[in-house]
């Protein structure tokens, strides 16, 4: 069986599978859509690319600039790591074929270097410290996806969604915080054809986990009652304590937020009423209580009432005092999706929609079109016809981007039969 993440099966004619994959996607981009002919991973990435509304012929946008990116970048935990990246892949960075880019959690490459020629035909496809090349701004590519499937892979020339890049190949790997699992960015090796090998995949690879475990390695260590929890955009809680991390299932990840935002403590009725409603069942949530005592050991959980002990803090807490001080870019940066998205406890959908609900009115309020265009371009904003709203209102009159946004507003409204603010204002 195949790699799905890499590009070339062994003995593909590259040429060939260029020519192939071109005419599937030429298909695709003009409406018929056929996908029988492109790996899975690269099918599903040009139908994000397509309901964020990249253009097959668009260019990724520049997003932060100067000082404005001096200053990013400099505080970004991934500088810390810079020399590894040239260590490692800096020979490859000056041969001059290929390009070495590193990115943050939303795409925005922080340092592109290579060879000068290389770098000037990457200046033409805006491939440029600053740049926004997630998938929601630039289409399928290496980088962009690697952050939106969290695994290394490769994109092959006209597997790319828009058809500037497409005479490139590139090897992407994603890299987290070692502590607390949360996406920090991406490492990028880019070049032609014969990029298609597993030994490009193989490198960004152990670049990243190399990145990983020398990020590990720094600072103090939690100390024995330390805990992070990520619960934002993820289906089930990862808890790090001191530097181990475990994944929890459902319910005692919905039991773990519930207690994060009782510190005071919570009986077993309150709490089988905030996962059960109606159906509580005593016995049920006091057995389901004592197995989450045994993984987070009785250090950590106390009883009568129950209540976590302890230095404990959480990605959605975090969110939720940025937006007390009135950070909502901050906030939005730190947001990693809805909490526990497919959770359906009572407790957790309420504080589900308090979050999600503030965030996004603070998003509104301040009226800044970066964080409008972050929000709409997010899986979990896709759908907010008021947002798009918003952001059409802030672009240009007359630029592609307003009109391509216009486009999405009235295909929100027919599929869910809402009326658009133009036609609430004449009723």
């Amino acid at each position: 069986m195949s790699n799905p993440w890499l590009a070339l099966d062994l003995g593909t004619d590259p040429a060939e599978r260029i020519s192939q994959v071109g005419r599937a996607h030429e298909l695709f981009v003009t409406g018929e859509r056929p996908v029988d002919q492109v790996r899975s991973v690269v099918a599903d990435s040009w139908r994000r690319s397509v309901g964020a509304l990249v253009s097959p012929d668009s260019t990724a946008p520049i997003d932060l600039s100067d000082g404005d990116l001096e200053a990013y970048r400099a505080g970004h935990p991934l500088s810390r790591v810079l020399p590894i990246f040239r260590d490692l892949l800096g020979g490859l960075a000056d041969d001059g074929a290929h390009i070495m880019a590193v990115c943050d959690a939303h795409g925005r490459l922080l340092w592109v270097e290579g060879h000068t020629s290389m770098l000037r035909g990457a200046e033409s496809m805006n491939f440029v410290p600053g740049a926004r090349w997630d998938e929601a701004h630039a289409g399928t590519n290496a980088p962009g996806t690697a952050l939106a499937v969290d695994h290394p892979l490769q994109i092959f020339a006209t597997e790319h969604f828009t058809r500037g890049v497409q005479r490139y190949t590139c090897a992407a790997a994603p890299i987290h915080d070692p502590a607390t699992g949360r996406l920090l960015g991406a490492i990028d090796v880019t070049g032609g054809d014969h990029l298609a090998n597993p030994h490009s995949l193989a490198l960004v690879r152990a670049t990243a986990l190399a990145a990983e475990a020398y990020l590990g390695s720094q600072g103090p260590q939690p100390a024995p009652d330390t805990a992070t929890v990520s619960v934002l955009g993820r289906e089930d809680a990862v808890l790090a304590v001191g530097g181990k991390r475990v994944r929890l299932g459902r319910r005692h990840s919905e039991l773990l937020c519930l207690l994060l935002v009782h510190p005071e403590g919570r009986t077993g009725d309150q709490l089988g009423f905030d996962l059960y409603a109606d159906d509580l069942n005593p016995v049920t949530v006091r057995a389901e209580l004592s197995r989450l005592r045994r993984t987070l050991g009785p250090e950590l959980l106390d009883s009568r009432p129950y209540r976590l002990r302890g230095e404990i803090a959480a990605d959605f807490l975090a969110v939720n005092r940025l937006l007390d001080h009135g950070r909502a870019g901050e906030a939005l940066a730190a947001y990693a999706g809805p909490l526990l998205p497919s959770s359906d406890a009572p407790g957790i959908v309420r504080l589900r929609r308090l979050i999600d609900g503030r965030l996004r009115t603070a998003i509104l309020t301040g009226a800044d079109p970066r964080l409008i265009q972050t929000w709409v371009t997010a899986p979990w904003g896709a759908d907010d016809l008021e947002m798009w709203e918003a952001y059409a209102a802030a672009l240009p009159i007359g630029s592609p981007a307003r009109m391509l946004a216009t486009r999405r507003i009235a295909h929100l409204a027919a599929e869910y039969g809402l009326a658009t603010s133009v036609q609430r204002r004449r009723h």
